[in-house]
């Protein structure tokens, strides 16, 4: 006898269709979470492809190869690299009074991949050049200074001139006979020569140089004097190739301690000038940030303030934050150009 069917059952084929239809919508719901999770995922994507830094940073400098600010750049490009995990290439570009390389760097996008490293003549050029591509304030951002580094007055080491009495007493015998070589119109060189005229009372002729000839022409015979950075020429002075005769600013240098201040000499100028980083105005901040941070780390260490010292330059204690030294440069700007009014430095 055939039972009555329970109406609780569900035929083979009602069956069938209500899994396929609950299959269907766990597949619907499982695409909507991936669906939802596709921002987040493609965010994180894209952020690792724009984290800085993720591709070789230039590192310009105005000068020489073998210059004062290109020893410094090479000394903290080899280990930011190691730092930041690419590589840092120091690229000189040298000419007009480091103006050339300067204007290039100014032009150049503002994504933390070009810095520039430069010298005081950066903070001079304005008061000096009347007609710069760039503005050094409006056009850069300062990330960090990274030392103060003074100018040799300096002579071949058989000059009979041993002290800057000998030099200031031959001028003033005979002003026609002496001449000094420096690295370029309005460059701090130049300012401090025109300085030492102006203070001493003495008229020594002016010799500019673009390219890096002043100390080859010195060792030549063809300058009386050149004022050069302690960073390149302190090795010249330590082989007997040069003397130097006094240095800039308030203290003799640990490598060559017997050389004096010009104020130790009787020359009331302690002005320094400096080395520094820059970014093309626009970085942002957090990029600025890192440099100044991972920079300011590189100085600290014990190693490369005595490598600082060794090529004649003072590390810069205690280490300045991008604002801090911002701030500086702003004051830097307006003290040199009052110095170029004072010593009525002209370009030739």
């Amino acid at each position: 006898m055939k039972h009555p069917q329970n109406k609780s059952e569900v035929s083979p084929s009602a069956d069938l269709e209500r899994r396929t239809s609950i299959r269907r919508i766990a597949q619907s719901v499982s695409g909507l979470a991936s669906m939802s999770l596709l921002p987040n995922l493609w965010a994180q994507g894209t952020g690792a492809k724009g984290v800085w830094p993720n591709q070789a940073i230039r590192m310009i400098s105005p000068w020489t190869a073998g210059s004062g600010t290109d020893i410094i750049a090479r000394l903290i490009a080899e280990k930011l690299s190691t730092e930041l995990g690419v590589p840092v290439i120091v690229e000189p570009r040298p000419g007009a009074a480091g103006n050339i390389g300067t204007a290039l760097a100014a032009t150049q996008p503002a994504d933390g991949n070009t810095l520039l490293v430069t010298s005081a003549s950066f903070a001079i050029s304005p008061a000096i050049y009347r007609n710069l591509s760039y503005d050094p304030v409006r056009d850069f951002v300062p990330v960090t200074k990274l030392a103060t580094a003074p100018l040799l007055v300096l002579v071949r080491a058989d000059s009979p001139l041993r002290t800057m009495a000998d030099l200031i007493a031959l001028t003033k015998k005979d002003p026609k006979s002496v001449n000094y070589g420096s690295f370029g119109n309005g460059s701090p060189s130049h300012l401090i020569g025109e300085s030492i005229n102006r203070l001493a009372g003495i008229s020594m002729t002016h010799v500019p140089y673009s390219t890096g000839g002043a100390p080859l022409d010195l060792l030549g015979g063809r300058l009386t004097v050149a004022i050069l950075d302690a960073l390149s020429q302190t090795p010249q002075v330590k082989a007997g190739k040069m003397r130097a005769l006094a240095l800039n600013g308030l203290n003799r240098l640990p490598s060559i301690p017997d050389v004096p201040t010009l104020v130790e000499s009787g020359i009331p100028f302690d002005t320094v000038g400096w080395q520094a980083v820059f970014a093309p105005a626009g970085v942002p901040a957090e990029i600025i940030e890192k440099l100044n941070r991972t920079i300011n780390q590189i100085l600290s260490t014990a190693v490369v303030q005595t490598q600082i010292h060794a090529v004649g330059c003072f590390p810069v204690t205690p280490a300045t934050t991008a604002n801090q030294w911002g701030d500086m440069f702003k004051k830097d700007v307006q003290t040199w150009a009052d110095l170029v009014k004072r010593s009525g430095a002209k370009i030739d």
